[in-house]
């Protein structure tokens, strides 16, 4: 451990600024495959590849194998693993600092996170969590990463996802305007007729 690139007691807003790092977030759910996943060999192979060397994971209520790290704090684990810092904790008041420090970031499809960390303009890979019922997180992610300004991923596919991401392809996210975006949301997602020159309304589908 003494070789870690900071204290297992410390979170991204002590990490070196030229450290390359990733934050993984589920945000208040439970996604225990997304987590899972994000600290399998696969994931944690192809991160060292890119040339990450931190990894930070808040996975909330999940379930991981936290036997294989040292418990450095309550709700906080840690180990170095062949080049790859890895941090793991439940909860913090605000995610702020952690979307700052990232250079790349991989989240589950809830709207209010994705909208943080485009704003932000952070490349983000997002990962729907297919066991929710009756939500639309597969198509809000698919719209969003069919106008360019993220990438959609399954659990099972997150490794060729950070393969192939190419941050200087994805679009810019636009000045927040709210009425125009789900005005484009809406559309992408087949909620509005496309004929403008008509009031945009609802299909019938719920939301």
């Amino acid at each position: 451990m003494s070789e870690s690139l900071r204290s297992a007691s410390s979170d991204s807003s002590t990490l070196p600024s030229d450290v390359p790092h990733v934050f993984i977030t589920v945000g208040s759910t439970r996604f225990d495959a997304l987590v899972q996943k994000a600290l399998s060999p696969p994931v944690l192979d192809i991160l060292r590849a890119k040339g990450y060397r931190s990894l930070d994971v808040q996975c909330g209520n999940s379930s991981f194998d936290s036997a294989a790290f040292e418990q450095s704090a309550p709700d906080h684990w840690h180990r170095a693993d062949r080049g790859l810092d890895i941090n793991v904790w439940r909860f913090k008041p605000s995610l702020k600092n952690d979307y700052d420090q990232a250079n790349l970031i991989i989240s589950h499809a809830g709207s209010g996170t994705i909208i943080d960390v485009l704003r932000l303009g952070k490349p983000l890979i997002v990962v729907p969590n297919p066991t929710l019922l009756d939500n639309h997180q597969e198509e809000l992610a698919d719209a969003l990463a069919g106008l360019g300004h993220l990438r959609s991923s399954t659990v099972a596919d997150l490794p060729q996802a950070i393969e192939k991401l190419d941050p200087a392809k994805l679009v810019r996210f636009p000045q927040f305007d709210g009425s125009r975006f789900r005005e484009l949301l809406d559309e992408e997602m087949g909620y509005v007729d496309v004929d403008h020159d008509h009031k945009p309304g609802k299909n019938g589908a719920g939301r």
